[in-house]
This record gives structure tokens, sequence and C-alpha cells, in this order.
């Protein structure tokens, strides 16, 4: 009966006064911590500056791994990408499915992200859980501009990942012809083979690709 009315008595002060949140953030660290995540979630610039004035930690995480850079870059919210990178978010940081911040960047094609994580210090040759790098993750969705940003910065243009696949064969096979020429310009090796015996033009021709097919001598 005493811990009721204790609690009852509680409950009512907090009625009447409720906490603010910078006091409650104070009061559990770990708080403020997920009010960061939230905000970068809801793409709540604000709040983001809010969250890390209050102390919270660049590096922290959601159940996925994810920090709020990586959030800022999925959602391509430049302001809060921007937040982050200053606060000293760790650019290789990867979520729980192995994706870094560079990988997931690539993939979207965000040419100015991608050089601004490379300038902080981001790692070329990071795989995901799928055996992919930036670079890969670039040609397979024809984001040309991403590949010759991280070619410059000394990724290897024929490094081979899962299935023995070369950037050159994940680019002929998804159809980018841009792409396709923009690596061939670059040195990419066409005599490359997968571990099927299978080069680009040959995975290229499998997938109807007659445009890109027609690169190849």
């Amino acid at each position: 009966m005493k811990n009721f009315i204790k609690l009852f008595t509680i409950f009512l002060a907090l009625q009447a006064s409720p906490p603010t949140w910078a006091q409650a953030t104070n009061d559990n660290p770990f708080m403020v911590n997920a009010q960061l995540l939230v905000a970068a979630r809801q793409g709540d610039v604000e709040g983001v500056k809010k969250s890390l004035a209050q102390g919270a930690l660049p590096n922290s995480r959601n159940r996925q791994g994810k920090t709020a850079l990586m959030m800022a870059i999925e959602k391509n919210q430049t302001a809060i990408f921007q937040l982050m990178l200053d606060a000293g978010t760790d650019v290789n940081l990867a979520s729980l499915e192995k994706v870094t911040p560079l990988i997931a960047a690539s993939y979207a094609g965000q040419v100015d992200m991608v050089k601004q994580l490379i300038a902080k210090g981001a790692k070329l040759e990071e795989e995901d859980r799928l055996h992919k790098s930036a670079l890969v993750y670039a040609a397979g969705m024809g984001h040309h501009e991403v590949i010759d940003v991280l070619l410059q910065a000394g990724a290897l243009i024929d490094a081979a990942y899962i299935d023995g696949l070369t950037p050159l064969m994940w680019a002929a096979g998804q159809g980018h012809l841009k792409t396709t020429q923009a690596l061939l310009s670059l040195g990419a090796d066409p005599n490359f083979k997968d571990d099927r015996g299978l080069s680009a033009k040959d995975i290229a021709q499998k997938a109807n690709q007659e445009q890109i097919v027609a690169l190849f001598k």
C-alpha cells in the first residue's frame, strides 16, 4: 500500500510539472541517443541538432545497426548527413547487414556524399553480407559518376567478388550502356570470366543486351 501511495504521488507530481526534454535526457543518457535516431529517421534537422547539443553519441545505432549518418544517406537528407559527418560519426561503421555508409551512398548514386565519405577515410573495398562492394553496387545500378569517383580514389576496377563477378560484368548484365562504356574506357578487362566461365560480353548476350554486346570487340 505504501509503495502504491508513493508511486501515485510521483505520478501527480509529474502531471503537475512534467520534466523538460533536456531534464529527461540528462537523467537518462540513452534517451538522447534514441532521440537522435528518431530525428534522423524522420528527417528532422532541428531534432538532430538538439540531440547532438544534448550530448547524443554520433555513433549511436538502431536495432538494424544503422547510425543517423546511414539513415541520412538512405533518405538523401544532405543537411543531416553533413551534421553527422561533422559530429564525427565513424564513416566505416556498418549496419548488421555489413552495409557501410560508402556502400549505401554508392548504391543510391549520391556522388557528393561518396566524395565526402572518401575524404573522411571511408574504406573502398569493404563488402556487405552479399559480398558486394561500393564499386560493384555502383556498377550494378548504373551510377557511372560514382564509379569514376571510386576509381580515382583507388578502388580496384577488376576486383572480382561473389561468383567471380567483376563490376564490368554487373554493369553489362544489368544493361547499363553508359556505365559499361565508362568501365571499358577506364581500363576494365573484358576478358575476365566468372565461375561459370562467362565473360562480361557473354553475360550481356544471355541478358539480350544487344547494344552492350556491340561494345565488345
